[in-house]
């Protein structure tokens, strides 16, 4: 292909840049049109790609038919128009005709489709018009009994619970009876996973990821917003929660819109910012209005200057680009479009004070914020261009590659984080911001399960057990734009150690290389990473991870310190700094010192405080 030819493949799929409403309905419609051509002929099968997920074929093409709808129905809702209705339409009559090839099958016990019907119950409470009323009297009957079977079918403990709410949510709008009864009671159990300060777990696990947001509050306030007159006081409450959880949660967004990679299901992407639409979805104006818009205007954008579509427009498996190794088990061809989640306050009218404000910049935020709900302490570094999040408390061993998604101990807006792609040596183990332990030196070992996790004023401490005889007593200190790691190794057999810094993209040449005893640092014009040993004078080293392990980058390279250790026990201490910016001409940045660290420590209110003073100061034993 000439280069012109691909200039030009590349303006006609490149989406509009949304400022206002308006741009948001093109960028609707310009992300959709790629689908059309995949519909099979009956419409209720979306075929855009092998399905390697968990559930069947099937569940894969309804996923893919219905997750556009969470943008195409706000859409329609709040006016806006859009030519291909009829495929959808004629999807909803196939895929729940069980006379039909392209039958769906019914909703059965723990059933990817389920989570489906939550976009199908939207549709139908915010565009009967376009979904419902077209529909003959035999073309109802069957999406009626569809549903009414699905909304009795079990779900996990956690947010599904909102699925059945959502079907039935549709079901009241297009005066269809149920049992409300069932419904009522899920909803109980979901506010029980409430911890306070708005926050909530995402069932009884350690989870508090961006199924928080895009999940749990964001199903909630469309509750809110369309049963909150029958049930104004849970209305109310799911409100109030939301209102409390976006003063902790703005500070998990960079000011150019870059939200923090972290957890599972990142494959969503701009689904991270939809909470901010789902507020004004339901008139929670926790934030002024153009606050609010610029979180989710910045953050689109910031997504757009991503190539996240194929070469024929379809958004791709991945995060910063097409990166497979990056998703869940559960991730088929069409879970990318649940970013449409996003597009939620296209329902409101052009009068709504979200669409009439004017978008604010990133507001200015204290330089630490303690969320210890989440187990996290979020940095706002270079006058908020960067974020880093410190992670003490999340894991999950049931995703794929959990411990990267959760138990590194730092995430950021810029460096992203790396997955592992083998088993064998350091870079198919791509340990940037962690800790590894190993007995071989090839196969290693990293935090995976953190406990005795606590988060104040920007101290973080954990525990993790690698090995039944082998423990490592953490604590991460917060001090923008650096980190400080500290670890008390406790090992009754002969290890390695590795700890890495933040990855940094190798394809932009290098400007500055720094490795030797006690020192790992790179810059370039993607950046600089920087790790510094405090306690001692591990080795430095440049570890070019395999390719399409980071998320941000698809090749990069760790600054990354390591050292053996004896039986016995060993205190391990760095300082981390990931900056935008390559250093001045004149030398690198000063990392603190452990001097000062010890200082600030001292004044130091947490109890742990005290026991990583001991482990500062060289005592043989942390009590």
């Amino acid at each position: 292909m000439s280069p012109e030819m691909e200039s030009y493949r590349m303006q006609r799929i490149r989406p509009a840049v949304p400022r206002d409403r308006e741009d948001l309905r093109r960028l609707v419609r310009e992300l959709t049109e790629p689908l059309i051509p995949h519909f099979s002929p009956g419409g209720a099968r979306l075929r855009i790609g092998g399905n390697a997920a968990h559930h069947s074929d099937t569940a894969a093409e309804l996923e893919s038919f219905a997750r556009p709808l969470w943008g195409l129905v706000p859409l329609v809702a709040g006016g806006g128009s859009f030519d291909h209705w009829e495929l959808w339409r004629r999807g909803l009559a196939s895929g729940t005709d069980p006379g039909h090839e392209e039958f769906w099958g019914a909703v059965t016990d723990i059933d990817q489709r389920l989570v489906e019907t939550a976009a199908i119950g939207l549709a139908l409470a915010l565009a009967p018009e376009e979904v419902w009323d077209p529909l003959s009297g035999g073309e109802r009957d069957n999406l009626r009994a569809w549903l009414l079977h699905a909304i009795t079918a079990e779900h996990v403990d956690n947010n599904w619970a909102f699925f059945p709410v959502l079907i039935g949510l549709g079901l009241d709008r297009v005066g269809v009876a149920y049992d409300p009864k069932p419904n009522a009671a899920r909803l109980d159990r979901l506010e029980s996973f409430a911890l306070g300060r708005g926050w909530y777990s995402d069932g009884p696990t350690a989870q508090r990821d961006y199924y928080v947001p895009f999940a749990m509050h964001y199903y909630g306030l469309i509750y809110a917003a369309l049963a909150g007159e029958r049930d104004p006081g849970r209305a109310g409450r799911l409100r109030e929660r939301a209102a409390e959880f976006a003063l902790d949660f703005q500070h998990w967004f960079a000011s150019d819109g870059a939200a923090v990679p972290f957890g599972r299901s990142l494959t969503y992407r701009f689904a991270q910012g939809a909470f901010w639409g789902a507020l004004a979805f339901a008139g929670v104006d926790a934030l002024p209005w153009g606050t609010v818009k610029g979180h989710l205007m910045r953050h689109l954008r910031w997504w757009l200057r991503r190539p996240i579509q194929d070469p024929s427009g379809l958004l791709t498996l991945g995060y910063g680009y097409a990166q497979p190794a990056l998703t869940e088990q559960y991730n088929g061809p069409g879970s990318p479009y649940w970013a449409f989640k996003a597009f939620l306050p296209l329902a409101l009218p052009a009068g709504h004070p979200f669409w009439t404000a004017g978008e604010r910049a990133a507001p200015s935020l204290p330089e630490v914020s303690d969320q210890p709900e989440a187990g996290v302490a979020l940095m706002r570094c270079e006058e908020g261009r960067q974020v880093v999040m410190l992670s003490a408390q999340q894991h999950h061993t049931w995703v794929r590659n959990g411990a990267a998604k959760y138990a590194k101990f730092a995430y950021s807006t810029s460096f992203g984080f790396s997955v592992p792609s083998g088993s064998w040596g350091l870079e198919q183990a791509a340990l940037d911001s962690t800790l590894a332990l190993s007995e071989d030196g090839v196969h290693w070992r990293p935090c995976e399960v953190p406990r005795d996790s606590t988060v104040r004023d920007g101290l973080l401490h954990l525990r993790w057990t690698p090995w039944p005889d082998v423990e490592v007593e953490t604590w991460l200190i917060a001090c923008p734009p650096w980190h400080i790691r500290v670890h008390h190794l406790s090992t009754g057999r002969h290890l390695r150690s590795a700890e890495g810094g933040f990855a940094l993209d190798r394809d932009v040449p290098f400007g500055r290389v720094d490795n030797g005893p006690g020192r790992a640092r790179v810059s370039s014009p993607a950046g600089t990473c920087v790790v510094d040993d405090l306690a001692g004078a591990r080795a430095g080293r440049l570890v070019e991870a395999l390719p399409g392990t980071n998320v941000m980058a698809p090749r990069t390279v760790i600054p990354t310190l390591t050292d053996a250790h004896a039986p016995g026990a060993h205190r391990l201490a760095c300082a981390v700094l990931g900056a935008v910016d390559a250093p001045p001409a004149e030398g690198w940045p000063a990392s603190p010192t452990l001097e000062a660290v010890t200082g600030l420590l001292s004044r130091h209110p947490a109890p742990e405080a005290a026991r990583l003073l001991a482990t500062l100061r060289g005592a043989p034993k942390v009590v």
